[in-house]
């Protein structure tokens, strides 16, 4: 069986890597795959990190390149890959514009197409914004729908899709998995990470804080950048903000975090890299969607800088509460965590296990894509 595997973001790279490193070494599998560089630099860091070399790079990444334009030249550049891979299915990640247009690209020219990630939803078109609408068109034109949760799996029979629903777990966790297991048992391999890292400062606990989305930025961003501003004023925390490289990202945190003592602007980091920074943190901020999946698997308390999740297992779990992005209430949230023991501790544990999975997401799929049973790995998650 040929398969083709298309992504081109690094969260997607992240998702996608241990699962195509398993077809690879599926003697029943002919695979390969397909990058279009809608990250450059990050997406390079999880190829080599998990040693993939893709057979065929679009390198479509350009300067503050547009939605449509980057639709545009994906939607062409696709064509060629397709005639020359000929596969017999196309696998998509997520919510990406690169999930979404590859999807269509293979409806249009007949290939099946299987939508890893599936079925999330908020419900609002515009929260997240484009994703909410790019993951409903995978879902439509795919006809193997692989859902993280039983709660997208039921989002998905709402809609009357006709492909096969399976629930596989998030393929997050068995990434998360593998980079956990590499750091525990290789200690200069942790040494390195964490000389790597930001050095602990005495009496501050980590607050670790990503963002990125499109809904938030301008005054989402700067309501985010005030919080942060405010925050470190506290003489117990020590934020490390990995900076995500879209201009509409640095230009607010750069001109607004980057001369406070007590905060720490650092290059976004490849993924072993950002595993241990979570490992270290005492809470993590967020607005990424992988985040509310890695962070509760490691223990860790979330906030998320939103206010609709497609991930709400996380937040019925007790470990992620949303907080939105307004300044006064992103502040006192997180100081809540900070000067209230037992509610850093509610918020650590999830009740409910880890909602994403096992760990064996990328075993189901596989087993699926080949015609075995799923119900060998794990019957709970039929």
């Amino acid at each position: 069986m040929k398969i083709l595997s298309i992504f081109g973001t690094r969260p997607e790279a992240v998702k996608m890597a241990p699962l195509a490193r398993m077809l690879a070494a599926s003697p029943a599998v002919e695979a390969s795959v397909c990058v279009t560089g809608q990250h450059r630099s990050m997406l390079r860091q999880v190829l080599e990190l998990f040693n993939i070399e893709p057979e065929h790079d679009l390198d479509l990444m350009q300067p503050s390149q547009t939605l449509n334009g980057l639709g545009a030249r994906l939607l062409g550049a696709l064509d060629p890959v397709l005639d020359a891979v000929r596969p017999d299915r196309v696998l998509v990640h997520g919510d990406t514009t690169t999930a979404m247009v590859s999807a269509v690209a293979a409806f249009h020219r007949g290939i099946p197409v299987g939508h890893v990630e599936a079925g999330l939803r908020t419900q609002d078109m515009a929260q997240p914004w484009p994703e909410e609408m790019n993951r409903r068109v995978a879902d439509a034109v795919s006809d193997l729908l692989f859902a993280p949760t039983a709660g997208a799996k039921a989002n998905l029979l709402k809609e009357n899709l006709g492909g096969r629903i399976l629930v596989t777990g998030n393929t997050v966790i068995d990434a998360l998995d593998l980079a956990v297991q590499h750091i525990a048992a290789d200690a200069r391999l942790r040494d390195w990470l964490d000389e790597q890292l930001p050095p602990p400062q005495a009496g501050r606990k980590l607050l670790v804080v990503t963002g990125h989305r499109r809904e938030n930025f301008g005054a989402g961003f700067q309501q985010i950048c005030a919080a942060l501003a405010a925050l470190a004023r506290r003489a117990d925390m020590q934020i490390v903000y990995p900076v995500h490289l879209n201009p509409n990202v640095q230009a607010p945190v750069l001109a607004a975090l980057s001369n406070l003592p007590n905060v720490q602007l650092i290059e976004p980091l490849d993924y072993f890299l950002f595993v241990r920074l979570m490992q270290r943190a005492h809470v993590i901020l967020s607005d990424s969607g992988g985040v509310q999946e890695e962070a509760p698997a490691l223990g860790k308390p979330v906030l998320v800088m939103r206010d609709v999740t497609e991930r709400p297992e996380a937040v019925a779990a007790g470990t992620v509460r949303l907080v939105g992005t307004d300044a006064a209430r992103i502040e006192a949230e997180v100081a809540r965590l900070y000067d209230d023991e037992r509610a850093w501790a509610a918020l650590r544990v999830a009740r409910a296990g880890n909602p994403y999975g096992d760990g064996r997401a990328c075993e189901r799929i596989v087993a699926a894509l080949l015609g075995r049973p799923l119900a060998e790995f794990a019957p709970q998650l039929r």
